[in-house]
């Protein structure tokens, strides 16, 4: 997996042979907007998040193909992508551009330091140095941030409630080669005492460092588990459910995804609703608003799925208080 540094100098590279070229400016009255979409994953993954940005832009007023145009890069799971695909969006003159994920939004911010940047799911934008505070960014970066108070602890509470029985510390799966992801896993450190538990770091940057990972939690007779969700372990789904069910292994999961291939349960903030939203930041961009000046937003709809057959096959007992509260109950 590609990390930060490797980004950082893959950028570079490409920005000596490319100069940045667009300073961002308002369109003029009248003119078709570009609107320039970079993401790490392949379109057909995605097509739930893309959809819910458009649906937000046609709230607003916006057509596409008439008021705006999108201009879509995809990485493909390929991070070392991102660098030459945020430079082909700053040759296009986008006048902002919506970069999906921290690696993304690190391709683009070493792209142009002038075209305006939105982020719909940043992890913690703050230490991850994208912004200088939430209220205020302060560069050409703004958007929406993944994290929430007390969203590390809710999950944790979660489980507990699901399985009480739960004793030992909680493995939680991550990948470090993932630039945001160290944020995420810090916030599970701090949240776990709040909710009468410790975690364990159990890292995979890969397939081969996964299977260890999963030698790795059979070993600790870890009874809980919490999965991270990157591109990388987005990737290996069926694995991690799988190994789960034969492991006997409860775990929580970040997104719904997990749980419709036969995962427990997730919780988390709506990501569809993060896309819609990002749309109200670039229409006021468009508009003549600067990043700089547009507080980052946090997460203000969660969703809680289960599986109940799943929980089923553990011999698990869904409390009421879980039933009542889920978004979606899978029978």
């Amino acid at each position: 997996m590609t990390n930060r540094r490797t980004l950082l100098i893959a950028v570079g590279a490409n920005a000596l042979a490319t100069p940045l070229l667009s300073v961002a400016q308002q369109p003029a009255a009248g003119k078709t907007a570009r609107v320039g979409f970079l993401h790490p994953g392949a379109a057909a993954g995605a097509t739930l998040n893309l959809e819910a940005l458009r649906q937000g832009m046609r709230e607003l007023g916006y057509v596409e193909g008439k008021t705006y145009q999108l201009e879509q890069r995809w990485a493909d799971g390929k991070l070392e992508r991102l660098p030459a695909l945020a430079i082909e969006l700053v040759q296009l003159k986008v006048d902002v551009m919506v970069a999906a994920t921290g690696p993304a939004t690190q391709a683009a911010r070493e792209a142009t330091r002038t075209i305006p940047i939105v982020m719909p799911v940043a992890s913690d934008p703050v230490a991850d140095g994208f912004v200088n505070s939430l209220a205020r960014p302060g560069g050409n970066i703004t958007g929406l941030s993944m994290m929430a108070p007390e969203l590390g602890a809710k999950r944790m509470q979660l489980l507990k409630e699901m399985v009480p029985t739960l004793s030992r510390p909680l493995a939680v799966l991550w990948n470090p080669g993932f630039a945001e992801m160290r944020a995420r896993f810090a916030d599970a450190q701090r949240s776990a005492p709040l909710a009468g538990m410790s975690v364990t770091s159990v890292e995979a940057r890969n397939l081969e460092e996964l299977n260890v990972a999963f030698e790795t939690i059979t070993r600790l007779g870890a009874d809980g588990m919490l999965l991270l969700v990157d591109p990388f372990t987005s990737s290996q789904t069926k694995q991690i459910v799988e190994f789960a069910a034969a492991r006997r292994l409860p775990v929580i999961y970040e997104v719904s995804v997990f749980v419709n291939a036969g995962g427990l349960m997730s919780y988390g903030p709506n990501l569809a609703d993060q896309y819609r939203r990002a749309a109200t930041f670039v229409s006021k961009i468009l508009k003549g608003a600067k990043p700089a000046d547009l507080p980052v937003e946090q997460p203000t709809k969660f969703e809680l799925f289960i599986n109940g057959k799943t929980a089923k096959s553990l011999g698990l007992t869904i409390p009421q208080s879980l039933l009542i509260s889920a978004e979606k109950v899978i029978e």
